[in-house]
């Protein structure tokens, strides 16, 4: 699975590292994931999900359902996998 997080829609960034002679070579800044399964009420399942640091704070804020709806809108979560309990 791609290191892309499933609420956000963030995934890595590439950059420079610049040395002290100011030489610059490529890198890549990876995304803080995280591998959560979250509860939904409204399914009674849980739900396992990729997240990032800032996803998680979305899914505090806003509410799993609310979250989730919203990221399946703009496209970055295309299907929802249920594990029973």
């Amino acid at each position: 699975m791609s290191q892309i997080c499933q609420i956000t829609g963030k995934k890595a960034m590439v950059g420079n590292n610049v040395s002290h002679s100011k030489r610059r070579t490529k890198r890549k800044f990876n995304v803080n994931l995280f591998r959560k399964k979250l509860f939904g009420v409204e399914e009674q399942m849980w739900i396992p999900l990729t997240l990032s640091a800032a996803g998680l704070r979305t899914i505090n804020k806003k509410g799993l359902d609310a979250a989730i709806k919203e990221a399946a809108q703009k496209g970055y979560l295309t299907e929802i996998k249920y594990l029973a309990f």
